[in-house]
């Protein structure tokens, strides 16, 4: 009986001190890994967060660049970490959906391996050219590429991306053939498109946004609910008859598996009162975002949803990796 009092008692003292140091958490910096290169729209959402997130929280967030593989080597990371609210990732549509329903090997599985947090905003994503491509709105852009299957190449951030996804998307709608060359992110994709080494992209708006401003790149159709006061000219894909490609980019927060919830709720607590700062809205809505702060599970429903439509093009256009 002695013995079972103490096991007790040393249980509960266990029980205690974690509950304090989650209950005092964060006793040091936070890593936020963004699992795409410095540049794109992920990075560019991400480091708007971080520093009044950090204020918020009252420890450094500090956002860490890991790209490669489409985001899944960073996402990968963020899934093995320990589940200490330390090593959080920015989760795409790209992480979570696009590559996980292209490629069978990827290194985590979305639904059992991620704790979600929180989405941040949705951002709505654009076919651009380069100004010497040969179509100059979205009409002769589509009568260019039907003309010539094949002949146009499009960049993407990486084989099983958003860009990459959604332009296959984009092929099944309209019977359109263009041929994808992956990068490491978006930035370097965009850098090439700018350039003229490839003529096309189909990209998240936020990072084409200044090169589209610059007319160094021409937009050709948005996919969002509506068109954009930032680009009043450009049709949405729904307009021109393509609406399941219509569809916004997430960026949110996720754990590794088995994030203590009294620290998922922290951690959404204090992004949802730092997106309602006026200052760090009209940051992010300058970009054509739009600030969603939801609920964890609201994010994870969100998950499931865009994994489900991705998943049914890769099956459709019968898409591997190789």
């Amino acid at each position: 009986m002695i013995r079972r009092t103490a096991l007790t008692l040393g249980m509960l003292a266990l029980l205690g001190t974690t509950a304090h140091a989650q209950s005092s958490y964060p006793t040091k910096p936070i890593r936020l890994l963004v699992p795409f290169a410095a540049g794109g729209t992920t990075d560019l959402i991400a480091r708007v967060v971080a520093d009044p997130l950090g204020r918020e929280l009252g420890q450094p967030v500090v956002v860490e660049n890991k790209g490669g593989g489409g985001g899944a080597i960073g996402a990968a990371e963020t899934a093995r970490s320990a589940p200490d609210g330390y090593n959080l990732g920015v989760a795409t549509v790209s992480t979570t959906a696009t590559n996980p329903a292209i490629n069978p090997k990827i290194p985590y599985n979305v639904f059992t391996d991620f704790t979600p947090v929180v989405n941040i905003a949705a951002t709505p994503n654009v076919i651009a050219a380069n100004p010497q491509f040969a179509g100059k709105d979205y009409k002769s852009f589509l009568a260019e590429v039907k003309k010539n299957p094949g002949k146009y190449s499009f960049g993407s951030p990486g084989t099983g991306s958003i860009g990459h996804l959604m332009m296959e998307m984009f092929m099944l709608e309209t019977g359109a053939q263009m041929i994808h060359v992956p990068y490491r992110g978006s930035g370097p994709a965009l850098n090439d498109a700018v350039a003229g080494q490839i003529p096309l992209i189909f990209d998240n708006l936020p990072s084409a946004l200044p090169f589209i401003k610059e007319k160094r790149l021409t937009a050709l159709v948005v996919a969002a609910p509506q068109r954009l006061a930032v680009l009043p000219d450009v049709p949405t894909l729904a307009e021109v008859g393509a609406p399941n490609v219509n569809r916004m980019a997430y960026y949110g927060i996720v754990g590794p598996k088995g994030l203590p919830k009294d620290i998922v709720d922290k951690v959404n607590a204090a992004v949802r009162k730092v997106l309602k700062d006026p200052a760090i809205r009209k940051r992010i809505e300058d970009t054509g975002s739009l600030i969603v702060a939801d609920t964890p599970e609201k994010f994870a429903q969100e998950i499931k949803a865009e994994y489900t439509a991705y998943k049914n093009v890769v099956d459709k256009q019968k898409l591997t990796m190789d």
